[in-house]
């Protein structure tokens, strides 16, 4: 088998929480050019997720789109509900999508921390309880986590979602030993400063940005194509002696305190 050969994901679906725009849409673009079918789960923006989708196609590949905001409840009811009804069993979860607060700890509501917790956390649990079955039939599957290089260097702004992080490496790694009996690999992916949307209006103040790169061994900002080829190697065959591993993305931020 061809190194080529060990990414093709031909005839595999692939579903990309969050995939219409940033970091999801990058992976979802990836996994699409070596043959994957999409599924896009968004919570509101419609155009940026038909945008995407129409890039998927193009590719010569089927995309669908799945509007839900993941803070819902019956997550796992609603799912199984689309791929019954599209006929698309997942065979490559990519829990992406987040919620990030920027907030003092001390003022941080319940309905906040409720938020954060929901779709970080909770909605990435019932994604895995939803498609493991559907992993299971085929014996072959692929759960990647998108976490943060906030796991091990928590911003102080953003405890709740750094806290959410950090457990849902705890998640990965105790998922993988469970789930490794039935040919399932699960791997966390975790970006540092990526110019995405979300760290636009920060990054735009020089003085943060400064202070910011400078936290950075690389000294620069990453891109959302920055984490599609990882992504990619750990979605397929290339990476199916990999699992429970937590990469980082970050330019080697996470080196240090």
């Amino acid at each position: 088998m061809t190194i080529h050969n060990l990414f093709d994901l031909s005839s595999k679906t692939a579903l990309v929480t969050g995939g219409g725009q940033g970091i999801g849409k990058a992976i979802a673009l990836a996994l699409a050019e070596y043959g994957a079918n999409i599924i896009i789960n968004y919570r509101s923006n419609t155009a940026l997720a038909e945008e995407t989708a129409v890039q998927i196609r193009s590719l010569g590949v089927k995309c669908w789109l799945w509007p839900l905001d993941l803070a819902e409840d019956n997550i796992t009811e609603k799912l199984n509900t689309f791929i019954i009804t599209h006929d698309c069993p997942v065979d490559i979860l990519v829990a992406n999508a987040s919620v990030q607060i920027r907030k003092q700890w001390d003022q941080i509501t319940d309905e906040e921390f409720a938020t954060q917790v929901n779709v970080n956390l909770r909605s990435t649990l019932n994604l895995i309880q939803t498609v493991v079955p559907y992993m299971k039939e085929k014996q072959w599957g692929k759960i990647l986590n998108i976490g943060s290089v906030q796991q091990t260097r928590p911003h102080k702004d953003m405890c709740i979602y750094a806290a959410s992080k950090a457990g849902l490496v705890n998640l990965v790694k105790n998922l993988s030993v469970q789930l490794a009996p039935f040919g399932i690999n699960v791997n966390n992916l975790a970006p540092g400063v990526i110019t995405t949307a979300r760290n636009e209006e920060v990054l735009a103040n020089p003085d943060y940005n400064k202070a910011t790169m400078q936290k950075i061994p690389l000294g620069f900002a990453g891109k959302p194509t920055d984490c599609a080829g990882l992504a990619l190697l750990l979605c397929s065959d290339a990476g199916k002696y990999i699992t429970g591993g937590d990469f980082f993305v970050d330019g080697g931020m996470s080196l240090f305190n």
